[in-house]
């Protein structure tokens, strides 16, 4: 009995399954992420332990990191340096490109339907013609399909899919970095106008004491060069506010340029009175770190795109193949294409295969798991570079805290040195070369504590942008936002 033959329709439609059956398959490594020896405590922790104040656990996980510093002026311009910045809204396009890409790459996954119709009529014009006329129209449904037999575009969409969080933590980290550098700004410039008010009592002490220098020169009592000296300490000064002034400018222009305003535009009046506070900021333990930093979950990312680029190299290998489909109609008349008697189809399944290429296939790989392992050894420096940061920010907070204590403790015996020395040169007990040697000691002390200050607030501020600002990489991993 002869066998029963499989129409064609029959034949290409197994095809098709097989070709689905055959996507299962995946010729990428498997990702893991590269290891890490995290230690189990900070080492610098307890040198700070009573200089860092205790903090909740979740002091971080709020995200608004700057309002720890009870600033009213800093939350302001946080929030304004959050929509107006240049640098953030660069990111955030960048995230938007690459989250576009995915949705491309995703697409390929798919097959692709076209529609295409044409209508033509021709005929002769002449003495000898009939004058009729003859149409032809034709309606034609297409569909392409490159099956992902090896997993390459699978493997391609997941590489779109790990720069797309790379780019939602470069996004972080841009927002982190802006806004760590207007708090820096901010505090340098507050500490800029504490030392202007500074200056401006001890101009007004040095014109009192100027003073009574020429007072006792005019009487006999007192030598010219008391005047003099009295005069240089007076102009000295005068000449650092106008320093300091230049300093505050500066400051303030780079303000204005972070939250998008042109510094023409932008003033930043001085405060009455500005009490520094430096806020409790929780320390976790080391390997959460790598859960906080946005551009160590950057640099984790691009090594997940280069283990992915392995797989895409290595898919050529094997034989790609692709599937084709159309269903037509043609008619003499437009109207006639939905109910014409025949319909034409055709199904068709193509495969091409490199037989030789002289190894350059094998070269892309070799090159891929290189650069996966240059990517790998990237990680590993960003995440020890962080370590290191964080150790040294732990290390000046201890140190500028203990500093500050002892700070105080000598300008308050030097203001009162200040005070005694005035006193015996007013009743002619010493020259008045050991006046300005006091009020310059004096006012040399006032001015470093507060740096000091500001210095302990930025310790803090770079303390919290190292790890991480409240930012978590779960969140990129599941999907959501950083």
């Amino acid at each position: 009995m002869t066998p029963k033959r499989i129409p064609f329709f029959h034949r290409s439609t197994a095809a098709l399954a097989l070709a689905a059956l055959l996507a299962g398959c995946a010729v990428g490594p498997r990702y893991e992420r590269p290891a890490i020896a995290s230690p189990s405590a900070w080492k610098e922790a307890p040198a700070a332990e009573g200089w860092l104040p205790a903090a909740p656990a979740d002091a971080l996980d709020r995200g608004e990191w700057w309002r720890l510093f009870g600033d009213a002026g800093l939350n302001e311009l946080a929030a304004r340096v959050q929509v107006s910045n240049q640098n953030i809204a660069a990111a955030v396009a960048n995230y938007a490109q690459a989250t576009a890409l995915v949705r491309e790459q995703r697409a390929s996954l798919f097959p692709t339907v076209g529609l295409s119709g044409s209508s033509r009529r021709s005929g002769q014009t002449g003495s000898n013609s009939s004058g009729t006329a003859t149409g032809a129209s034709s309606l034609s449904l297409d569909v392409d399909w490159a099956p992902d037999v090896w997993g390459r575009l699978r493997t391609a969409v997941g590489s779109a899919q790990a720069s797309a969080q790379a780019s939602e933590a470069d996004l972080a980290a841009a927002r982190l970095s802006a806004l760590g550098e207007l708090a820096t700004n901010y505090f340098a410039l507050r500490e800029a106008d504490a030392e202007l008010a500074l200056l401006a009592d001890t101009i007004e002490g040095y014109e009192r004491s100027y003073t009574i220098a020429r007072n006792r020169y005019e009487a006999g009592i007192a030598a010219q060069s008391d005047v003099l000296q009295a005069q240089t300490q007076l102009v000295n000064t005068r000449a650092e506010r106008v320093a300091l002034q230049r300093t505050r400018a500066t400051l303030e222009h780079a303000i204005a340029v972070l939250i998008g305003a042109s510094p023409a535009d932008f003033e930043l009046p001085a405060l009455a009175a500005w009490t520094p506070a430096v806020p409790a900021v929780p320390l976790g333990v080391p390997s959460t770190l790598l859960q906080r930093r946005p551009d160590i979950a950057a640099s984790e990312r691009a090594v997940a795109v280069a283990n992915a680029q392995i797989g895409i190299e290595r898919s050529a290998y094997f034989p790609s193949l692709s599937l084709g489909g159309s269903l037509s109609r043609s008619a003499t008349r437009v109207q006639d294409l939905f109910s014409a008697s025949t319909t034409l189809w055709a199904l068709g399944i193509s495969a091409t295969q490199v037989l030789f290429d002289a190894g350059a296939i094998g070269a892309r790989v070799d090159a891929a798991r290189a650069g996966h392992e240059a990517a790998v050894a990237r990680y590993r420096q960003t995440v020890l570079t962080a370590f290191q940061n964080i150790e040294d920010q732990l290390t000046a907070t201890a140190s500028l805290a203990q500093q500050e204590a002892l700070r105080r403790e000598a300008s308050a015996a030097a203001d009162k040195t200040e005070q005694q020395i005035l006193n015996r040169y007013r009743a002619g007990q010493v020259s008045y070369t050991e006046v300005v040697t006091a009020q310059a000691s004096a006012l040399s002390a006032r001015r470093t504590v507060l740096q000091l200050q500001v210095n302990r607030q930025t310790a803090a501020v770079g303390l919290i942008q190292g790890l991480g600002g409240g930012w978590d990489a779960g969140a990129v991993r599941d999907g959501g936002g950083g």
